[in-house]
Order: C-alpha cells, then sequence, then structure tokens
C-alpha cells in the first residue's frame, strides 16, 4: 500500500525523463496541431498575437482544482483580450490517463472553457517545449518568441505552502507580454501531475 501510494505521489509530480527545456527568448518551437473538433492549429500562423500554452490532462488532479469552481484557471482565459489565444494542449498517449478525446470533451464542456483543446497523441510537441507537467504554462510573445515557462502558481491544489503570499505567474506573465515586457519571473518550476507521454 505505502508503495502504491508513494506511486501515485510521484506519479504526479515528477518531470518526463523524456522532456527537454526551451529557452525562454529563443524562438518558440513551431507546430501543427488539431482540436477536439477537427479544426487545425498552427503556431506560426498566430504571430501578432500573444499565445498561451497550457499543457492538459482532465484527469489530474492539479488541472481539476485549477479549473473548478475559485480554481486560478476557472475564468483567466475568458478574461484574457482579443490580442491572447489560448490552447489547451493534451500530450498524452492514447490509452493513458486524461487522453479519451471524449473525457477531454466532456471535462471543457463541465468546466465552460472557452478554449480549444489540441490534442498531441505522439507527444512531440510535448516533447519539444520539455512538457512534464499538467498545468504547465507557456507564454509565446507577439514576435513569437518564447516569453514564460514554468508553473501556473505557487499554488499547487490551490494551496500556497509556508505562509507565502500567493503569487499567479502565468497570469503575470500574460500580463506582461501584453504590455510588451519581459516577465518576471521568466521561468519557474512547474508541478502537477506528470505528462502521460
Amino acid at each position: 500500500m505505502t508503495l502504491l501510494l508513494s506511486s501515485l505521489i510521484f506519479g504526479c509530480s515528477t518531470p518526463s525523463e523524456a522532456a527537454q527545456q526551451v529557452e525562454v527568448g529563443a524562438p518558440a518551437p513551431d507546430f501543427t496541431l488539431t482540436d477536439l473538433d477537427g479544426k487545425s492549429w498552427t503556431l506560426s500562423a498566430l504571430k501578432g498575437k500573444t499565445v498561451v500554452l497550457e499543457w492538459f490532462n482532465p484527469g489530474c488532479p492539479f488541472v481539476v482544482a485549477a479549473h473548478e469552481g475559485p480554481g486560478p484557471l476557472a475564468d483567466l482565459a475568458g478574461k484574457q483580450p482579443d490580442q491572447v489565444v489560448w490552447l489547451a494542449v493534451n500530450s498524452g498517449a492514447p490509452g493513458k490517463q486524461g487522453a479519451d478525446p471524449a473525457e477531454n470533451r466532456e471535462a471543457t464542456q463541465k468546466w465552460n472553457m472557452g478554449h480549444p483543446v489540441l490534442m498531441d497523441p505522439t507527444g512531440e510537441v510535448g516533447k519539444t517545449y520539455g512538457a512534464s507537467n499538467t498545468p504547465q504554462m507557456v507564454v509565446v510573445d507577439a514576435k513569437g518568441t518564447l516569453a514564460y515557462y514554468g508553473a501556473l502558481d505557487n499554488a499547487p491544489l490551490n494551496e500556497v505552502k509556508g505562509g507565502e503570499s500567493r503569487i499567479d505567474y502565468a497570469a503575470n506573465a500574460i500580463a506582461a507580454v501584453v504590455k510588451g515586457e519581459k516577465p518576471e519571473p521568466a521561468r519557474t518550476k512547474p508541478y502537477g501531475c506528470s505528462v502521460k507521454y
């Protein structure tokens, strides 16, 4: 039982060994993925807008906490100005937790998500970006430069540890990038469930 519990805990928090991180300040790697409705999305076609990539798994408790009720993602995406395009990316392999398109569609409806979920069943895009956790956030500026990489905030499961104040890293990064400024910090350590490659 202890071994099983340890596996569950570490399976939800250990970064994927297959992932390699990309450089903040470098061009964001281009990709084309299809969403749940069959629409194709190409990152380079979105130049001129700020793009938010949210690594997503509807079966991950950290993602659930971020999207349900007063969670930090419950309305953050919907409050963005027109120059922001928000894309969730599911890099889970077929048959793995949270990778079923029907489960993803159900979650988007349940959580009233106004942004698409792009399916990355081979994990190629996730691995290119070094996505290790869900939720994990990437912000790309209007020039196509990777401006922020890392955690949604410093409050896994909506709890800040050690008496610190809450810091909404991704929200702050998006606001800075929209104003043409560099986020500070530009890189943080993501938390959450491991991406199920």
